[in-house]
């Protein structure tokens, strides 16, 4: 597994570049082009938010429509397109437009992302032209722009996000690369993030958003910075079939990789999380089943007071607990065991629902480490879950409170 920015590339296949088009105010990077040679297998998870941006949207109907058929992503930060109405609607199917024209193809063979403010409508002058210069910015640096592209789409985010995993399937190397964005109004059902994956894998359109479906489920809806849900969130999965169809154990391969690369993004995210100092990884297990084992992990790791406590130092185990009890979940509270840190060199707070002796000072220690790492056991199944999340410091009320302005 590999997340260097340094050299990134996509998969085989794939071109990639980026562009400043003067959406984001300070003249950064903001607009990027993903484009394969030949039609590509996709498939797309998005926000569950009822509130959808108009990329979503788009996107959604163009993969109903067209999933085997995919030639390019269009993405731009700066403005989200989102609550724009139906202009907003005409603005992303006029990118798709632009685009298709560079990249030489029909415009529902063209996917788009939007990130940043809700309520502005794109500047599309701006997009134009900024669609004509990725256009001659491909012929110069060719895939050498992936890791241009990645940086382009980051909003409050302080640094670009991406992995990548090759996999042997009988003799044939398979690769997947991948990039993302998300630092804040991060929660699952998707998030303020937005994914691009690649793969030379060949699968259906079935296939192909059956994997991913998975491996979200397991990477991006385990990681949340602040318990706020976005309208633009988005990943796409696209594969251009060029080493070959995959089946029966070579499918299986490829999903497990597939959820390694989209867990290495959700670290990422999770980690560089708005005003945050350290990764936390939260672990319940013991619940009934994975799915209950997962609510207590999030109840957890959508705390406030949890997260402070954690940025603090301060190992106030009894906000641990109650998280975990207001879940929803199956909870015996005679039966919890509470850890702090590695199972090696942890600091245990709480055994079968009692206090134990610990350490106070150990036990701060271990939230000051990078990653923090809570192990809550329930004593009542088999069932296992992890959620990555931040600490809450006060640069994210900073960032937040004048996010706009």
């Amino acid at each position: 597994m590999t997340s260097s920015t340094e050299g990134f590339e996509l998969a085989p296949g794939f071109r990639a570049t980026a562009v400043a088009c003067g959406l984001k105010p300070d003249g950064a990077l903001d607009l990027a082009l993903v484009s394969s040679d030949r039609p590509c297998t996709a498939a797309g998870m998005f926000t569950t938010n009822r509130v959808k941006a108009a990329p979503v949207v788009y996107d959604q109907a163009v993969l109903a429509h067209r999933p085997d058929a995919i030639r390019a992503v269009i993405a731009n930060a700066g403005c989200a397109n989102a609550c724009t109405g139906a202009r907003g609607l005409q603005d992303a199917r006029r990118a798709a437009t632009l685009t298709a024209r560079v990249v030489g193809c029909e415009p529902d063979q063209v996917l788009v992302l939007s990130t940043g403010v809700i309520g502005r409508h794109l500047d599309m002058d701006k997009v134009a032209r900024g669609i004509d210069s990725l256009a001659s910015a491909a012929e110069r640096d060719g895939s050498t722009g992936a890791a241009a592209a990645a940086r382009a789409i980051l909003t409050t985010d302080t640094r670009p996000k991406t992995a990548g995993a090759d996999l042997d399937v009988n003799g044939r190397r398979i690769a997947i690369r991948g990039f993302a964005k998300g630092a804040g109004m991060i929660h699952p059902g998707l998030a303020t993030m937005l994914a691009v994956l690649t793969t030379d894998a060949g699968l259906s359109p079935a296939a192909l958003r059956s994997a991913l479906e998975r491996a979200v489920a397991r990477s991006f809806n385990r990681v949340s910075v602040d318990g706020d849900m976005s309208t633009n969130d988005t990943v796409l999965l696209l594969a251009s079939g060029t080493a070959g169809a995959l089946e029966g154990e070579g499918s299986a391969a490829f999903e497990a990789a597939l959820t390694g690369v989209c867990a290495a993004l959700a670290r990422q995210i999770a980690r560089d999380g708005e005003g945050a100092t350290r990764l936390v990884e939260i672990t319940v297990e013991g619940a009934r089943d994975e799915a209950e084992a997962h609510t207590v992990a999030d109840s957890i790791a959508r705390s406030s007071l949890v997260k402070t406590a954690i940025h603090g130092g301060d190992p106030n185990w009894g906000r641990v607990l109650a998280a975990a009890g207001y879940s929803g979940a199956a909870i015996d509270p005679d039966r919890l065991t509470l850890t702090f840190g590695a199972p090696a060199d942890g600091v245990t707070l709480v055994r079968e629902g009692l206090p134990a002796a610990h350490d106070e000072a150990r036990a701060s220690a271990m939230l000051r480490r990078d990653p923090v790492l809570i192990r809550l056991g329930l004593g009542l199944g088999t069932g296992e879950a992890t959620v990555w999340t931040c600490d809450f410091s006060a640069e994210y009320v900073t960032i937040n409170a004048h996010y706009t302005t």
